[in-house]
């Protein structure tokens, strides 16, 4: 089994949202991550999921 790994915290101040032009639904960046989304909770629950593979995970 893998050894759990600990995330550290960022504040959702580091996180980017915007909508996107010419486009349907909203993008999040942070720490040179692009997530899109339909919605703004899906943009930053797609960012969290981003974030954990670099070993951070989102505060709220």
């Amino acid at each position: 089994m893998k050894a759990k790994k600990s995330l550290k915290k960022l504040s959702m101040s580091h996180v980017s949202i915007f909508k996107i032009k010419n486009r349907r639904g909203f993008a999040a960046t942070c720490k040179d991550n692009l997530t899109e989304g339909s919605s703004k909770p899906q943009a930053i629950s797609r960012m969290n999921k981003a974030l954990r593979r670099m070993g951070f995970t989102l505060g709220q």
